[in-house]
């Protein structure tokens, strides 16, 4: 072929090496010149141009040729679509050359067009006739030097090679195509020295190969020796096979969901350049669908290639019996070859036969199959399946788990379909991990039993249900053995990197504090490497300050088994143990008070959770008491009581069959307890509990405790709760009495006790002794704590709702005011004091009946009560009342109804029906009915509320009195009373913190 660059005005030779594929020399397009015209051999020049292009190397990826001569060589694509191959021609056969001992020659031919530099004029074709001697013609980096013979050298030109226009010939040796002639090694002598690159080295080039094969064409390297014995040995190099030659065998489940766009990502990453040789991972979880994938992938693929040979590559060795199985089977004879000779053998074929694909299944390193690869990179397609995600020599391509509507498909084919509700919670439970997915639908279909049955199986046998394989099913591909490998492999590298994956089994899936694991590793460097290999192995996820495990490695790696030496039942509860021990270490003090913890909180508060969800009642230690008791109050003190109640009541249990019923852990769990039942509205419940505390402290620990005094505290609080301030009154006298004498006058127990007693005073109507109480309360608390201290902005807080209720808001209102900006300054804008400093003014603000100032005050603490402390806490429902309470004060009581009736509705569900909020608020609604004239909703709604206060609270309790008068006045259509504005008790008159009794 005669090739011309328009752009160039540069002439060469080429050869026809496909339908379409012309070889010839880089330095006849180099330059920027990609768009090329090509002729077939004509002596004339009477043949039609045809347009071609380029193909091999791409565009930018051009070699230096002054520093790679062996690079010299190029493949032109013909793009004319009228362009016609010559008829009749045979397949070209390649060759490379093999060196002879002693001067042996080899003769060689080539064509090419000397003298061609100018278009559209009669060529100077030459027949180049010569020989390669095979020991000193073959040069180091792939050139030949064919000297020629036989045949007049070209006249010279001035300046230029006799051979210009030869350059890209095709050289040939026995009917092979061995070289591409370059360049005139003696330009200034007798021109009777060629350079040539051999084709051998342009098979080892990336892609070289695999355009050839793109374009329909076949590259297998014979040898070519000058010397031809009577039998020639037997060589990899002698053997051909038919394409779809492959070794894969059968899946035991042809089922496959939710792939497609994974299996594309990787169909482009071998097959959209077929010029770039490429080595492709796919790397996951054990059991997310690597090998799965990769086999519906070669099997979808088998056409495309000469060969697919599946390799198992678990270790080495398997790797190495991959390699010789193929040598065994293209060889084809009875003679065993040892296995480093078959896999050299094995080798030595795939470098001399491009067009194949190899898929390395279940790489345990990188470095495994590293010699293997490199060796085998110029040639054809290589896809591995690893757990391990660096360390590659490209880019990996991650398996994710499946998403939620695959996994339901999954389910639904293996198991005939079901309750789909039942089918997504187990998808959840397993994670969306296909092979548990595709174990557990084969078990439930084999063994008919229903999904929501086996997930009680599940949970009640993990290890059973993770380890058993369907009757039909590879034993070794289960959850539980497929994890094995994996831990193995982590226990060699780093026996802490398994341990951290036992702990972090305790905690929630996502968002686990790496800090939490610091006490495994000798500093931060030793850690980040730790966790490093974990995620490496993609047993974790890692982000800068968390990670994640996933569900199932969670519940596996937490289930006893006597098979797997990594989950001992000795392992697994050191590693439970540890695992509470780091999150109480990790836990804030003062989870009621330490605003500045709850972050920390609300990070931690998920792991704490699932810990204690994993762990069954009766396996509770002394750690997980306290975690209950920590959780428990932090929750109560975030308004989720249902749930304070319960952690507190289990804490109680555990507290006493662990410590027993007179420790005094024991004694805090019981306090804790009736402190949730009070926080809900139960004070049925909570006094009973206070009581038998206060007796048994009294017992116990003495009657000067501090622990005793403070739960007598607690005792005479929930007496004033419960509308009994009578009662109350002589234990909180007796309290301040006993603090006094045991603790000082100045002792911060002390004040709070005298603050408390204040606070009886005003619930019992005695407001005189109650302001004189709270003035000196603050006084001394200025004296002793100093102005900024909290107790300091409580007691002034205090004093300032005294003298509202008391009707001297003129007095209230500064006072309240100033400990709004005291609070703002001190604790900060979103502290639930300063909050609440800010829902007080309001509410003293509408006594003294400034409507104008109230409704922006309330609207904007429950817009920052919603932000900070969520929609559902007693304070957000507080406000959202009070300001309900704004609008019916302003008239505006199409607005407060709607507010109030949702108010109710969250009232009850959060708190309950029997919550005495809940009863205030049932009361309010009624009386904004009354006020519209809708008295047929106002009346019911009295009568139920009063039934309920007489039940919770008691005939006696003032909300039952109040209820009681308004039910009467609506029954007989007279003016009702005004409501109550919902302001919230005193924060000093609160209960103590029951941390402890």
């Amino acid at each position: 072929m005669e090739i011309w660059s328009p752009s160039g005005k540069r002439a060469g030779s080429g050869y026809l090496v496909a339908d379409r594929l012309v070889l010839t020399a880089l330095h006849n397009v180099a330059g920027g010149a990609r768009e090329l015209e090509v002729r077939l051999l004509d002596r004339e020049g009477r043949t039609r141009w045809s347009a071609a292009e380029v193909l091999w190397p791409e565009q930018g990826q051009e070699p230096d040729l002054e520093r790679e001569p062996q690079a010299d060589a190029a493949l032109i694509r013909i793009t004319d679509a009228e362009w016609t191959p010559p008829g009749g021609a045979e397949p070209v056969r390649w060759g490379r050359i093999e060196p002879t001992v002693g001067e042996s020659q080899l003769t060689c031919l080539a064509v090419g067009f000397p003298r061609s530099e100018k278009r559209d004029q009669v060529r100077d074709t030459k027949e180049i006739r010569g020989h390669v001697e095979t020991l000193t013609g073959l040069k180091s980096g792939g050139l030949i030097t064919a000297y020629v013979d036989r045949v007049a050298t070209p006249s010279k030109p001035d300046g230029k090679s006799r051979w210009a226009g030869a350059s890209g010939a095709a050289l040939f040796a026995r009917g092979r195509l061995v070289g591409v002639v370059t360049t005139d090694r003696a330009r200034d002598y007798e021109a009777d020295q060629l350079t040539a690159v051999a084709v051998a080295s342009l098979a080892a080039r990336p892609g070289f190969a695999m355009a050839i094969k793109a374009s329909g064409g076949e590259m297998v390297l014979d040898h070519v020796t000058a010397v031809t014995p009577a039998e020639p040995p037997r060589t990899a190099y002698d053997i051909e096979v038919p394409p779809g030659v492959h070794n894969l065998s059968d899946l035991t489940s042809r089922i496959f969901v939710g792939r497609e766009e994974v299996l594309a990502e990787l169909d482009r990453a071998l097959t959209e350049d077929s010029q770039q040789t490429i080595t492709q991972t796919l790397h996951g979880l054990g059991g997310v669908g690597k090998t799965t994938l990769a086999w519906h992938y070669a099997h979808d693929h088998l056409g495309s290639y000469r060969l697919v040979w599946w390799i198992r590559s678990d270790t080495p060795e398997l790797i190495d019996a991959g390699l010789a199985a193929l040598a065994a089977r293209l060889r084809g004879d009875a003679d065993a070859l040892a296995t480093a000779q078959a896999v050299s053998w094995a080798i030595g074929w795939l470098q001399t036969h491009p067009g194949w694909l190899l898929v390395f299944d279940n790489v345990e390193k990188p470095e495994d199959v590293r010699a293997i690869t490199g060796q085998l990179r110029d040639y054809g397609r290589q896809l591995i399946t690893s757990r391990c995600k660096g360390g590659w020599a490209g880019e990996a391509i991650p398996l994710p788990v499946l998403d939620i509507e695959a996994s339901l498909d999954l389910l639904a084919r293996l198991t005939d379909g079901g309750d789909e509700d039942e089918a997504r919670e187990l998808a959840e439970e397993l994670g969306h991990l296909p092979l548990a997915l595709q174990q557990a639908g084969a078990f439930i279909a084999q063994a008919s039993i229903t999904v929501d049955e086996y997930r009680r199986m599940l949970h009640q046998h993990p290890e059973d249900a993770t380890g058993a394989a369907p009757p039909d099913a590879d034993p070794t591909r289960t959850m539980a053995s497929v994890w094995r490998i994996s831990l193995d492999a982590l226990h060699e590298r780093d026996p802490r990197a398994v341990e951290i994956l036992r702990i972090a089994a305790w905690y929630a899936p996502t968002g686990i504090p790496r800090s939490l694991f610091a006490p495994l590793a000798e500093n931060p460097v030793d850690l980040a490497g730790l966790l490093a290999l974990l995620a490496n192995y993609n047993m974790i996820t890692l982000d800068r300050t968390s990670l994640g495990a996933h569900r199932l490695v969670q519940m596996v790696a937490r289930t006893p088994s006597g098979a797997d030496p990594h989950r001992s039942q000795a392992l697994i509860t050191a590693a439970r143990d540890q695992a509470a021990a780091w999150i109480l270490d990790a836990l804030p003090d003062d989870p009621v008070s330490n605003v500045q913890g709850w972050p920390r909180w609300r990070s931690l508060l998920p792991h704490a959770e699932a810990l204690l969800k994993a762990l069954s009642p009766a396996e509770d230690t002394v750690d997980t008491v306290t975690v209950l008791n920590e959780v428990g109050t932090y929750l109560e003190g975030q308004g989720e009581v249902r749930k304070a109640t319960e952690y507190c009541h289990r804490a109680l249990e555990a507290a006493t069959r662990v410590l027993g019923a007179d420790h005094p852990n024991t004694l805090a769990a019981r306090n804790n307890l009736a402190g949730a039942y009070e926080s809900a509205g139960d004070v049925g419940r909570a006094i009973p509990l206070y009581e038998q505390t206060l007796a048994d402290c009294l017992r116990v620990l003495g009657a000067d405790h501090p622990s005793t005094l403070r739960s007598r505290s607690n005792l005479a609080y929930v007496y004033e709760a419960a509308g009994d301030a009578r009662r109350a009154i002589p234990v909180f006298e007796q309290t301040l009495a006993d603090c006094l004498r045991v603790l000082g006058a100045d002792h911060p127990d002390t004040l709070r006790s005298r603050s408390n007693l204040a606070g009886a005073y005003e619930s019992a109507g005695d407001v005189g002794r109650s302001i004189s109480l709270y003035e000196q309360v603050l006084a001394d608390r200025l004296r002793v704590l100093g102005a900024d201290h909290p107790d300091t902005l409580t007691s002034r807080s205090n004093l300032a709702y005294t003298y509202a209720t008391a009707g001297d808001v003129e007095r209230a209102i500064p006072l309240y005011e100033q400990t709004l900006a005291d609070r703002l300054r001190v604790l900060g804008a979103d502290h639930p004091d300063t909050l609440a400093s800010r829902s007080s003014l309001a509410g003293a603000y509408a006594l003294a009946g400034d409507v104008g100032r109230v409704i922006p005050l309330y609207e904007q603490t429950l817009a920052d009560r919603l932000r900070v402390l969520g929609a559902d806490h007693p304070d957000t429902l507080a406000s959202r009342s009070n300001l309900a309470y704004a609008f019916k004060s302003a008239g505006d009581v199409g607005r407060a109804i709607p507010l109030y009736e949702q108010t109710l509705a969250d009232r009850l569900r959060v708190l309950g029906a029997d919550h005495p909020d809940t009863l205030t608020l049932r009361n309010n609604l009624a009386s904004a009915y009354t006020s519209v004239g809708d008295v047929g909703r106002a009346v019911p709604l009295y009568e139920q509320t009063l039934a309920d206060c007489v039940r919770v609270l008691g005939q006696d309790h003032p909300t039952t009195k109040a209820v009681r008068g308004n039910l009467a006045a609506a029954r007989a259509v007279a003016s009702l009373p005004t409501d109550s504005p919902g302001r919230q008790a005193p924060p000093s008159a609160a209960r103590p913190p029951h941390t402890a009794p």
